[in-house]
């Protein structure tokens, strides 16, 4: 009596893209497909380690990557300023409070060089944790070594990096900077504006870099905004008068 044939080994079936898993399936999951989902995870996991954090509010300071402590001009002023402002924020703001009542006004930056370093920097030397928001680019930037190994993120979207900057913050803190600088002053301004966001006070630090930079009463001459526009911010020179400003406009300190 004939055999019946043996069945084919399975090993093609095995070896298929399809029969990943899906979820460690890398080749699937960065395909322009998975978009949404990667934008989403992207969201997650940043949040749910600031939650087991009990980060409640923070204090958002922007400036440029290309500050250093011994820089020429101005740079090393600004660093100092930051790394002062970094520290006595954290000192006063409530984010050595580690309990159920949440840490609030933690220091946050994009986690980079420059400004973001000092100010990380000063949260570090104050005990206080401090998060990092970094960003892949094609030159990377690695993230400082002050900001809290457990809250020091990296984006591939800069819309959600945004987003995380934007959804707690109690305040906006901007040192001199260059096009990453007034992106993210001008995205969290106009957020303002609009009254899309709390009416969080936001500090521009050392007030004739600024007005050299960009001409605001020009704006509201030729009617793009309104005057009472100008009051969305306030202008600072030192650590003490950048934590004097944030609280006349409304921050509320933690201690």
């Amino acid at each position: 009596m004939p055999q019946p044939p043996e069945p084919p080994a399975n090993l093609e079936q095995l070896a298929a893209p399809s029969y990943r898993l899906a979820a460690l399936d890398q080749e699937f999951l960065l395909g322009d497909s998975m978009r949404g989902v990667r934008f989403l995870l992207e969201f997650a996991k940043a949040d749910e380690a600031l939650r087991r954090w009990g980060v409640l509010s923070t204090i958002v300071v922007f400036g440029s990557a290309r500050v250093s402590e011994d820089g020429p001009g101005e740079a090393g002023r600004w660093y100092g300023i930051a790394r002062a402002f970094g520290r006595l924020a954290s000192e006063r703001g409530g984010a050595l409070v580690d309990g159920e009542a949440g840490r609030h006004n933690v220091i946050a930056t994009g986690g980079g060089p420059g400004i973001m370093e000092a100010a990380n920097r000063g949260a570090f030397e104050a005990g206080a944790p401090s998060i990092g928001f970094n960003i892949t680019l094609p030159h990377e930037q690695a993230p400082n070594p002050y900001s809290t190994p457990d809250l020091t993120f990296r984006f591939h979207y800069f819309a959600m990096r945004k987003m995380h900057l934007a959804m707690r913050a109690s305040a906006l803190v901007i040192f001199p900077g260059g096009f990453g600088t007034l992106d993210e002053f001008f995205e969290l301004l106009t957020l303002r504006q609009t009254h899309k966001s709390p009416p969080i006070p936001i500090c521009l630090v050392d007030e004739a870099y600024w007005r050299e930079v960009v001409n605001f009463e020009t704006l509201v001459r030729h009617g793009m905004i309104a005057p009472e526009d100008l009051h969305l911010f306030g202008f600072a020179e030192d650590a003490e008068s950048i934590w004097r400003t944030l609280e006349e406009n409304g921050l509320a300190a933690v201690a």
